[in-house]
């Protein structure tokens, strides 16, 4: 088993975040469009245009992220550092698939609200969805935070340099 994270699997991880980053911050063409949409209202090209920026951004994460779980199953991930207590690691595992399964869920339930209109889409999409991967990314940075300054582990080194 690697030590360290492949150059894929770190471009992807840092790419990806990036993506969700910026569609998780800057959502209001699509909330505009949406909200327009769902009243029955017309939509500018402009409106169209600055929402689908949204769109294709999801769109983006949704391949990128079957390619990431690819990667992973195929070449497998670093074992989790022996200073992590082994509640803790249990915690990690579901908290990396529960990210693997938003990767998948919060695009296509996007792509169900924009292109197909779906109310139970869009809300799942800007609700719980959207709840739930904050919390992620919250757990998840506060996570490598605690390994850098707290156990003192290589974990972060790992997703960044590789060693």
């Amino acid at each position: 088993m690697a030590s360290s994270f492949t150059v894929p699997q770190r471009i992807l991880h840092w790419l990806m975040a990036a993506l969700i980053l910026f569609n998780l911050l800057f959502t209001d063409a699509m909330e505009t469009a949406g909200r327009l949409m769902f009243r029955g209202q017309a939509l500018t090209p402009e409106q169209v245009s600055a929402a689908n920026i949204h769109a294709y951004v999801g769109i983006s994460v949704l391949v990128l992220g079957l390619i990431r779980l690819c990667l992973r199953l195929v070449q497998g991930v670093p074992p989790e550092p022996r200073q992590e207590p082994p509640f803790l690691r249990a915690v990690v595992k579901i908290s990396h698939w529960a990210f693997y399964a938003l990767f998948v869920a919060m695009p296509l339930a996007g792509i169900g609200a924009w292109y197909f209109g779906n109310k139970t889409a869009a809300f799942a999409h800007t609700g719980p969805l959207k709840i739930l991967m904050w919390a992620l990314i919250v757990a998840h940075i506060g996570g490598a935070l605690v390994h850098q300054f707290y156990w003192k582990t290589d974990v972060l080194k790992r997703m960044t340099s590789g060693r």
